[in-house]
């Protein structure tokens, strides 16, 4: 593909409420943020209120240059926004509203036009808490084309998922991203088994007919895993601020290169890149000149690869 691919992020679209103050985010939100970064055409579908909150997010997606087109307007219920601990590490600890607008995603006319459409769905767990997203999103991902790539990133958080989501997810998925806590998780709830990161993600690739497993590791770096290779990255040394939304960005990182026929050496490579620059950054959406950003994945290219390595 050379060009720009079509990526929906499907799900939640909340303010992240920090102690240094307050950030637009959710999960399929950020990914779609960094789609548009990285040169794609990354959209937002999911809900806002029609409240203060939800006004304020408005603005804000049209300052990032996203579309607003397949936001809905809920008259209901209030815009979603989760309150954010981060420990000495960086890493995030989140309670998130219940009932709030992205629990009743609607299926509509312009979802439909949407789904048809894309080249990539990003979706997640967490927006499928409640009935009404969960119905709303298996539709999407059913009325998308056999060969759209569907990321589903599980996104673990509070109590927020259910054996059955989880495998209906999968087994919707092309690509499944998650962390190494989470692939624990997943595989003593869905798989009934132990074992090393290698073989639990193999045994969701042949159970599930995946095409790559993505195992992110936080500081330590990453896993990808195919059916016939295993590519791990040690990480990069930088200074955290916060690692809100490192993982969107790693995960629109991969699908851009997958799309365009990249080795998974080269995805993990400027994945992990992008990932490490956001975690510098406060909040999961900073602000990236397309120079910076090229400069910041060309480096990988130009650097030693020794932080790869194959099993």
């Amino acid at each position: 593909m050379t060009e720009p691919a079509l990526m929906v992020g499907l799900g939640e679209l909340l303010w992240d409420l920090l102690p240094s103050g307050k950030f637009l985010g959710g999960a399929p939100a950020n990914f779609a943020y960094m789609a548009n970064a990285l040169g794609d055409r990354g959209v937002i579908a999911s809900r806002l209120g029609n409240d203060a909150l939800g006004r304020e997010a408005y603005g804000v997606l049209q300052r990032l240059g996203l579309t607003a087109s397949y936001v809905q307007l809920d008259e209901n219920h209030v815009t979603g926004r989760a309150e954010v601990m981060i420990d000495s590490g960086g890493s995030p600890t989140f309670t998130i509203k219940e009932a709030v607008s992205w629990d009743f995603l609607e299926w509509t006319s312009s979802w439909r036009e949407l789904a048809e459409r894309a080249d990539v769905i990003c979706f997640g767990s967490l927006a499928q808490r409640s009935p009404a997203s969960a119905a709303t999103i298996e539709k999407f991902l059913l009325s998308a084309r056999p060969e759209c790539l569907r990321i589903f990133d599980v996104n673990l958080r509070q109590s927020f998922h259910s054996a059955d989501v989880l495998a209906r997810s999968l087994h919707h998925a092309t690509i499944v991203k998650l962390t190494d806590q989470e692939l624990a998780r997943v595989s003593s709830v869905l798989l009934s088994s132990k074992g090393d990161e290698v073989s639990l993600g193999r045994r969701l690739i042949s159970e599930f007919d995946l095409k790559l497993v993505c195992v992110t590791r936080g500081a330590r770096g990453s896993l990808l895993l195919s059916g016939s290779d295993a590519i791990e990255h040690k990480g990069l040394e930088v200074k955290v601020v916060d690692t809100i939304g490192a993982g969107d960005a790693f995960t629109a990182c991969l699908a851009h290169h997958w799309l365009r026929g990249r080795s998974l050496v080269e995805m993990s490579d400027s994945a992990n890149r992008l990932a490490s620059w956001v975690v510098t950054q406060p909040g999961a959406m900073p602000a990236i000149e397309a120079l910076e950003l090229r400069e910041l994945l060309d480096g990988g290219r130009q650097a030693d690869s020794s932080g790869l390595s194959r099993k």
